[in-house]
């Protein structure tokens, strides 16, 4: 794909990302559970693979030699959890479309700090003069197969031919709501950014494109972008998992962008869990300017609470964290689980005001909504 023509299609067309191998068994599991699919939540096979193709390192005490792990946290949920939840009901239908009143044309390049939703979780973030974009995903549906899986309720909130030249693409893990790689090839070819991702994640994207550069990170580990701007490896709680049988073997993390203007803690996904990782953070890097939060997909609780805050965890994160202003995304855009497409900013607003927070200080982002940080001393 070359020329403002076929990127703009990227807009209209279906997910590109195909595992390896699609067997009989694979694709009539992806039609009949692809919410699922999107999620990882197929990838039980837990025992077919003592290899780990995607990444082959050192133990650690995230990586047992095959499966990487979140330390003290629950980690997969078996079969019969998973066919409870897709049989038990509780689904809140979604209309059709669920248009954004917003869209964004940005600037080629902001000397101050100002964030986009694009949409779900991918988000143009410009700061210090760099444009950053987090999990880009254009494709109309986040699923392994074009024809089926969670399909766009809205358009994405800035056009791909809107895009201000990209710096740097940030990954947070595989799932196909955040890694979609038509659109990382399609970024790779128009602007050569830099690509971070947790480890394992370069070999995924190398095996869509041999071409691409990625920088694969551990956690704890940083990547200097330049102008300024460090891009910090955090641990999350969540984990991974593109096909049947490679759960937990490539990393997942959440950022945090040390800049001129201040601070920033992306989380793509995670659990609230015991609330250390936000804690961390905190101690780690001081006070944040941002905090960019998710709120969305996390009905059944049973099911979810441990790979998927819901508004009030959302809430607890962003006063463990301390940031200044958070901002809300990862709703609304794709029905993953089982709750309204508009109960998040709903849940979040109650929980807002059970914590006395302002309202203002936590913002529910919709597709090409914009938030920019005040001039200094304002």
């Amino acid at each position: 794909m070359s020329g403002a023509k076929d990127e703009a299609a990227l807009e209209v067309r279906g997910c590109g990302p195909h595992p390896p191998v699609m067997n009989r068994r694979r694709l009539l599991t992806l039609l009949g559970l692809p919410a699922a699919a999107t999620l990882g939540t197929l990838g039980y096979s837990t025992a077919a693979r003592a290899r780990n193709s995607y990444y082959q390192g050192p133990v650690s005490d995230h990586f047992d030699g095959v499966r990487f792990f979140s330390p003290g946290q629950p980690q997969d949920k078996g079969l019969t959890e998973l066919l409870r939840w897709q049989l038990g009901g509780g689904r809140v239908s979604w209309p059709d479309t669920y248009p954004s009143p917003f869209r964004d044309r940005p600037p080629a390049r902001v000397d101050g700090l100002r964030v986009a939703l694009v949409g779900h979780a991918s988000l143009l973030i410009q700061a210090a003069g760099l444009n950053i974009l987090t999990d880009p995903v254009y494709a109309e549906r986040a699923s392994p197969v074009t024809f089926a899986g969670p399909k766009r309720a809205n358009p994405p909130g800035i056009a791909f031919t809107d895009l201000p030249k990209i710096d740097a693409v940030l990954i947070t893990h595989n799932h196909y709501d955040h890694l979609d790689l038509d659109t990382v090839a399609a970024l790779w070819r128009r602007d050569r950014p830099r690509i971070v991702a947790p480890l394992g994640n370069d070999a995924i994207i190398r095996a869509h494109d041999p071409g691409i550069a990625v920088e694969a990170r551990d956690w704890g580990e940083a990547v200097d972008l330049g102008s300024g701007v460090t891009a910090h490896l955090e641990p999350a709680y969540h984990w991974s998992a593109r096909g049947m049988n490679d759960r937990r073997m490539a990393l997942w993390c959440a950022y945090v962008l040390t800049t001129p203007q201040g601070t920033i803690y992306h989380v793509g996904d995670t659990g609230f869990g015991d609330g250390r990782i936000f804690e961390r953070v905190r101690e780690r890097f001081g006070r944040l300017k941002l905090a960019i939060l998710p709120i969305g997909a996390y009905e059944p609780r049973w099911f979810m609470e441990p790979q998927h805050m819901n508004p009030d965890d959302a809430v607890r994160a962003f006063l463990a964290c301390g940031a200044e202003q958070a901002l809300g995304h990862h709703w609304g855009t794709f029905r993953l689980t089982n709750e309204g497409i508009d109960e998040p900013p709903q849940e979040l607003a109650a929980a807002l005001q059970a914590a006395n927070v302002p309202p203002e200080r936590f913002r529910a982002l919709r597709p090409g909504e914009v938030w920019e940080a005040p001039p200094s001393g304002a």
